[in-house]
């Protein structure tokens, strides 16, 4: 009986030890796909990310972009997303109380700044007086409601007196990527456009800082839609020290300035 007891003993080990072996050189995960919603602004950083992130991972990263509002419509409508980076905090937080998103997975992952622009570097001056004297044809902006650079640039014009005003000469973009192209292609002589935007434009231009006070901070948040590994070790990744200086060096700032 002795001898039957350590026979099944030896066995048990010998199926524990394999059982173990094969766990420890298995993959801890396997390589997935992640689809990420992203607003149009963060797309060239968005890239940038990505590019870093591939350096460690296998798993692959479709982007998709447009402005926060359309995105979110279609978050609403049921788009396989697992990851939603807003132009925005308002719309990540209605995701997350109307319970299509993981709970306590928002946070904000860059702050964007207004500017106005015209690629003709004599248009604007440090006071920003072509808006007062009205001295153009077509100002662009994005639509204020579906992306919320657009909202910013509203907020502006509303506080400067000039909203009314410029409502013929106002061209609206569905999001600020196209409202840069209306500027680009000659269809408005100048524009508001996320400062984010302008760092790899070759025209050198004029261009005139929003003052901040003008219009409510650009918090851009992110959240998780599902819950996969994949998706959240990309989370994780966007909260690292080495995405926020990504972030930095594309024209954004962060929150409370970390």
């Amino acid at each position: 009986m002795a001898h039957l007891l350590l026979s099944i003993q030896m066995v048990i080990r010998i199926v524990v030890s394999a059982l173990l072996g094969a766990a420890l050189y298995a993959p801890v995960t396997a390589a997935d796909e992640i689809r990420v919603a992203v607003a149009s602004n963060f797309t060239a950083a968005a890239k940038a990310l990505i590019g870093r992130f591939h350096q460690q991972s296998d798993h692959t990263i479709t982007l998709i972009t447009g402005s926060t509002g359309k995105l979110y419509a279609q978050i609403v409508h049921g788009a396989p997303y697992h990851l939603y980076f807003a132009a925005d905090q308002h719309r990540p937080t209605r995701l997350e109380e109307e319970g299509q998103a993981i709970t306590g997975s928002r946070f904000t992952y860059a702050v964007g700044e207004l500017v106005l622009w015209s690629p003709d570097q004599s248009k604007i001056d440090s006071t920003a007086t072509v808006l007062r004297q009205q001295s153009f044809s077509h100002l662009a902006i994005a639509n204020p409601k579906l992306a919320p650079y657009g909202r910013a640039a509203k907020e502006f014009l509303q506080a400067q007196g000039l909203w009314e005003k410029l409502q013929p000469h106002l061209v609206r973009g569905e999001n600020i990527a196209q409202t840069l192209q209306y500027i680009d292609s000659g269809n408005a002589e100048l524009g508001l456009v996320s400062t984010a935007q302008l760092l790899n434009i070759k025209t050198k231009g004029s261009r005139w800082q929003v003052p901040q006070k003008y219009y409510t901070p650009i918090e851009q948040q992110v959240v998780l839609l599902k819950e996969q590994p994949a998706a959240r070790n990309f989370l994780d990744f966007v909260k690292s020290r080495e995405a926020a200086k990504i972030i930095q060096q594309f024209g954004y700032s962060l929150a409370h300035d970390q």
